[in-house]
């Protein structure tokens, strides 16, 4: 071979080894990263146009995929769309993006997920149309169904869990959002109606249920410092505890009230049931310097703060903040200065209480099932701590019965059955827009369902909201649905 030929001959065989390395080097090395990249339109139809599972509460669907005549294939579409935004999220194809149980569950609706390993082998085999699994969650359709109609146009949030298992019976935040506007695949409504959302003012995309939002508790958080102060002091619902008129917050100028600015009883001293029913801050303040900084954030740490949970929405963990002398802990003691929760959080406090000291793992997901309805995984009660002992447990339900009783939370009553609740006006630095809670259980004495309520600024009551008044009726209402039936 001459040597020009020769030449030729080894530019050709770099040539070809070059492009031998370039093709593996793409298709192997390089795959993840250009799959995974928002630009590749070819990924983007192959996500979005597989027949992804339906989503189910009591046996119907409230998300679900609908053939559709363009490159998708398929169009998702959610049943009572507002009312189960806060958990299902949307899926967009328009801007390429998941929120919700849509997104933390993706795998399992599209099919891909390791666990329907052997359906898609099956499919495989038989030459099927490769189908998404189902989720099946935990909601109670009649407990989110009065808990959205009960907050209504207020900005606010309800979560409800069993308490026994940590299932979420129901879990609304309001202003909500329709999915179907953002799942439509017609891109520029789809975006018009995204950029609406997020330049609405009351954020309609956010869950207020679980975050990133998180807000001062107020008096509810009394129960975690009732329990700090139970388990280092013991005694009972009847010990005598301080019911000053007022209290100077120790080292500073500032003078603490009860709510109304009234007084905590006849004299200085008084049983606990009534300091609780009425909530008077000037008691849950002492105690909180009684116990001291370690305890009281120790305890709140029990019961879940300082946590992110997943259920598998990730829920924002709450805090107790930075407690750096005896005044910041004095009122961190009633739910403020940097006290700050989710409602979810709150439920969880309610719960332990309600099940005898045992807080178990909130969880959103029933069963997981592949498309020919045979069970995956069925998620199993698990316990996370044991934030107080059943004694003191058993205290403060005699505590939060007395709420309903005798104090706070009447509105919260339910004919012929025992209700435990406390009440809460958490101010936000603005005196006429405290944000109305409660947390709540029943029956008292057989627990089925443990709840949480909170209403931003007072809702519809404005400056004249409290926790009672503004609250309760929709713990009520939510409540009934479940034990009720």
């Amino acid at each position: 071979m001459n040597t020009p030929l020769r030449r030729l001959s080894v530019v050709m065989m770099l040539m070809f080894v070059a492009l031998l390395v370039s093709t593996t080097t793409i298709q192997f090395f390089q795959a993840p990263k250009l799959n995974a990249d928002s630009r590749n339109v070819r990924e983007i139809y192959r996500e979005y146009g597989r027949d992804r599972g339906p989503i189910i509460v009591a046996g119907e669907a409230i998300a679900s995929s609908v053939p559709s005549e363009d490159v998708y294939r398929f169009q998702r579409t959610y049943a009572n769309g507002p009312l189960y935004a806060p958990v299902t999220g949307y899926f967009a194809t328009a801007f390429n993006s998941a929120t919700g149980l849509e997104r933390t569950e993706s795998q399992v609706l599209n099919g891909t997920a390791d666990s329907l390993l052997i359906s898609r082998l099956q499919d495989l085999i038989t030459g099927k149309q490769p189908k998404g699994g189902s989720v099946e969650l935990t909601l109670n359709p009649a407990a989110q169904q009065a808990a959205y109609e009960a907050l209504g146009n207020q900005n606010g949030a309800v979560v409800a869990l069993r308490p026994n298992t940590g299932e979420v019976l129901a879990m609304v935040s309001t202003p909500s959002f329709d999915p179907n506007a953002l799942a439509t695949h017609k891109n520029k409504e789809a975006q018009a109606a995204f950029n609406a959302l997020q330049d609405d003012e009351n954020k309609p995309l956010n869950n207020r249920a679980i975050g990133p939002t998180t807000y001062p508790p107020g008096s509810v958080f009394k129960i975690v410092t009732a329990a700090a102060h139970l388990e280092a002091n013991g005694g009972d619902a009847t010990q005598e505890v301080p019911t000053d008129a007022t209290f100077q917050l120790p080292n500073s100028s500032a003078i603490l009230h009860n709510p109304g600015r009234g007084s905590c009883g006849p004299t200085d001293t008084g049983p606990l049931t009534y300091a609780f029913a009425h909530s008077c801050n000037t008691t849950f303040a002492k105690l909180a310097l009684s116990v001291g900084t370690d305890a009281l954030t120790q305890k709140a740490k029990d019961f879940g703060f300082g946590s992110q949970l997943d259920m598998p929405l990730r829920v924002a963990a709450s805090t107790t903040g930075t407690i750096g002398d005896q005044a910041q802990l004095a009122m961190s003691g009633i739910g403020q200065y940097e006290v700050r929760v989710t409602p979810m959080q709150m439920a969880m406090v309610a719960s332990a209480v309600a099940n005898n000291g045992s807080l178990m793992q909130p969880q959103l997901i029933k069963t997981i099932r592949d498309a020919d309805l045979s069970a995956i995984s069925t998620p199993t009660p698990r316990e996370i701590s044991r934030p107080m002992s059943a004694q003191t447990a058993a205290t403060i339900k005699t505590l939060m019965e007395g709420v309903v009783t005798d104090g706070t939370g009447k509105p919260a009553a339910i004919s012929g059955v025992k209700v435990a609740a406390k009440t809460g006006t958490a101010q936000t630095g603005n005196e006429s827009h405290a944000h109305a809670w409660i947390v709540a259980f029943a029956p008292a004495d057989d627990p089925q369902i443990a709840v949480a309520v909170i209403v931003e600024n007072g809702g519809d009551a404005g400056s004249a909201a409290d926790g009672g008044r503004t609250a309760g009726p929709i713990a009520k209402r939510v409540m009934e649905a479940v034990i009720k039936k």
